[in-house]
C-alpha cells in the first residue's frame, strides 16, 4: 500500500479521557499539569484543555462502563526532572521518578509517571540529545 493511501490523517486533534468527576479532573490537568483550559460543557459532563501543541484533551464523564477509557497518554515536557519536581510540589502521587527508557546514537528518551485523580496513567516524556 502506498504511503499516501488511506484517509489522509495529518495528526491527532483530540484525545478523549473518561473521568468520574470533571471538575476534579480539570483542576488536576489545569493546575497540576499546567494545561490551558479551553472550555467546559457542564450539562454534558465535558471539558477541553490544550495539550500545548493544539491537540485537545477531552475530559468526559460517561455513565456507561462500555465507554470508559483506559489510555496511557504521554505528554512532552522540556525537562522531565523539572516536571517531576512540579508534580512532587503539587502533591501528586509519583508512580515512577524520572528515568531513561531508551537510548539511540542521537536521542535519549526520559520519562516519569503519575496518575490523575481517576487513576488514569499520566506519562511525562523528554527527548534530549544523546549523552
Amino acid at each position: 500500500m502506498a504511503a499516501d493511501a488511506g484517509v489522509g490523517i495529518s495528526g491527532i486533534g483530540q484525545v478523549a479521557l473518561t473521568v468520574d468527576d470533571v471538575e476534579r479532573a480539570i483542576a488536576f490537568y489545569r493546575d497540576v499539569l499546567g494545561m490551558r483550559f479551553l472550555f467546559e460543557i457542564p450539562d454534558q459532563g465535558m471539558a477541553f484543555l490544550d495539550c500545548g501543541d493544539g491537540t485537545r484533551l477531552y475530559l468526559a464523564h460517561v455513565e456507561s462502563p462500555a465507554f470508559r477509557s483506559d489510555p496511557a497518554v504521554y505528554y512532552k515536557v522540556a525537562s522531565v526532572e523539572a516536571a517531576h519536581q512540579a508534580l512532587v510540589d503539587a502533591g501528586a502521587e509519583i508512580l515512577s521518578p524520572p528515568h531513561q527508557v531508551h537510548h539511540t546514537t542521537t536521542v535519549d528518551t526520559w520519562m516519569c509517571f503519575t496518575k490523575d485523580p481517576d487513576g488514569n496513567a499520566v506519562a511525562l516524556m523528554e527527548e534530549r540529545p544523546a549523552s
